[in-house]
């Protein structure tokens, strides 16, 4: 049985690449008739345009009744960033939330929560779990004496509620194994120590002014 002339084959480069038969219309045309007799999968079908989408799944009455179906899909933004600042020691500063509580002093004890992050991403550690989302803060006091000298100027003058990122460069942050905020367990102190000759950001929260 012949295929129809309003039939196309699927062309397979290579395929049925004989010299005596690819020279000329004709032979092509008998390649193509048998080809299509012995393996009829290979013949597709010409259908409209309409019937096409129809196959497809696409339903026209659909497509003008809810337009939003072929709106791209809007993107998610970063949290709006009121502020920036550049510190004279290197630090950088991003003010994400503006807090409304009372205003962290120097030698004031404050409750955080934080992230600490590799200036390429990468994850050092954290008081928030990344699986349950459960935190558990820390206190730290405002005394270079006793947290990195980095991270204390970013709480100075927050209030609480207010979050700030932070790039804390090495030579204000752990000059050595004894400043906070260190982890206590031993994997994730040495992994924050590993890093401690590199730039730090810190994603911080004020939760309180103790």
């Amino acid at each position: 049985m012949e295929a129809p002339s309003s039939q196309f084959l699927i062309q397979f480069p290579g395929a049925f690449r004989s010299p005596s038969c690819m020279h000329n219309e004709q032979s092509k045309i008998f390649v193509a008739k048998n080809l299509g007799n012995r393996f009829p999968s290979l013949i597709v079908k010409k259908l409209p345009r309409r019937s096409l989408l129809q196959f497809l799944g696409f339903n026209s009455v659909l497509l003008n009744s809810c337009p939003v179906l072929a709106a791209p899909m809007q993107e998610m933004k970063e949290p709006e960033v009121i502020r920036t600042q550049k510190l004279g020691n290197g630090v950088r500063i991003q003010d994400i939330v503006e807090g409304e509580g009372p205003e962290a002093r120097e030698g004031d004890l404050v409750e955080v929560n934080y992230v600490c992050r590799r200036s390429n991403g990468y994850f050092v550690h954290s008081t928030v779990d990344q699986f349950s989302g459960e935190s558990s803060p820390i206190v730290l006091p405002l005394d270079e004496k006793q947290i990195i000298k980095g991270l204390k100027d970013v709480l100075i003058g927050m209030k609480v509620g207010g979050k700030r990122r932070a790039l804390i460069p090495p030579s204000v942050g752990y000059i050595n194994e004894n400043l906070s905020p260190i982890p206590d367990e031993f994997g994730p102190r040495r992994s924050l120590l590993s890093h401690a000759k590199e730039p730090l950001i810190f994603e911080v929260q004020l939760l309180k002014v103790l």
